[in-house]
């Protein structure tokens, strides 16, 4: 699992479609903390369906950056 604190804004060299997987999002508060954490699950031909690929937990400021380079973006 990885925290993100914050992110650096950057242009891909080429957009690639990607397929589309399952995905949660928990609320968390951990060691005094809250996080938004997002788990995705991959494709569903894994070798184990279900089970969690990724996880990314957004503290606040990393959070409220994401809100606005979206709110920008779309």
């Amino acid at each position: 699992m990885a925290i993100v604190r914050g992110f650096e804004p950057k242009d891909l060299d080429r957009a690639s479609r990607h397929s589309e997987v399952d995905a949660t999002i928990s609320l968390v508060d951990a060691d005094g903390e809250k996080f938004i954490q997002i788990d995705t699950y991959g494709s569903k031909d894994r070798a184990f369906p279900g089970k969690v690929s990724q996880s990314l937990r957004l503290s606040e400021s990393a959070f409220e950056q994401l809100q606005k380079l979206g709110q920008k973006h779309f």
